[in-house]
């Protein structure tokens, strides 16, 4: 259902010797005029098909998402 996928960066996952994290931009995720979303993906293993988790997040919920993960940088 999911349409045009960007790679925008992947990384390793720290703490795992294959694991990876993806951010993609997903357009038109939910189906024709659905709005574009930023996606994070998270594997265990780098040669994975579909990351083991995912998130969406719709463009306005970008800047506190980031905010509250400076928060919990903070407190490990």
């Amino acid at each position: 259902m999911s349409g045009k996928v960007t790679m925008v960066e992947e990384m390793g996952l720290g703490g795992t010797k294959n694991g990876k994290i993806t951010v993609t931009v997903v357009e038109e995720p939910y189906g024709e005029g659905s709005d574009s979303v930023a996606s994070i993906g998270i594997s265990l293993q780098a040669n994975a098909e579909e990351p083991d988790w995912k998130v969406h997040l719709p463009k306005e919920n970008i800047d506190v998402v980031i905010a509250a993960l400076q928060k919990a940088k903070a407190s490990l």
